[in-house]
């Protein structure tokens, strides 16, 4: 998993969303050459603009600052899950998604389950 920075980060969740920096720039009451600066690098984002935009795109603003949520402390989650994909990491990128894509993973995590457990199930 590669690690953003979190002006990278901001960028990439406003883009995947098809949202207008002008769009995010009004949300947290400042222009939007401000908020370029923010995606840029050039500027620190505030406090009080991580919450709005933690609160925004529903992750937490550990995440929004490139820090590793508070389920690391979990034991396990350093395994590998994947190939190269530890379970934290695949946390991470799930919490990257929209809260309709976070809903659409566990809905597909809910499926294969219910197929692996027939196919189980009708062997017997």
């Amino acid at each position: 998993m590669i690690v953003k920075l979190p002006n990278e980060l901001l960028k990439d969740m406003r883009e995947d969303r098809d949202i207008k920096q002008q769009t995010i720039a009004d949300l947290i009451g400042t222009t939007q050459q401000q908020y370029s600066k923010y995606e840029n690098g050039e500027s620190e984002l505030p406090l009080r603009a991580l919450i709005i935009l933690a609160d925004y795109y529903d992750v937490s603003a550990d995440f929004l600052i490139g820090r590793k949520g508070d389920y690391y402390n979990v034991p396990g989650l350093e395994k590998k899950v994947l190939k190269d994909l530890t379970a934290g990491e695949v946390l991470d990128d799930i919490q990257s998604l929209s809260k309709e894509g976070r809903a659409f993973v566990v809905e597909c995590i809910a499926l294969r389950k219910l197929k692996e457990t027939c196919r189980c199930t009708n062997k017997e």
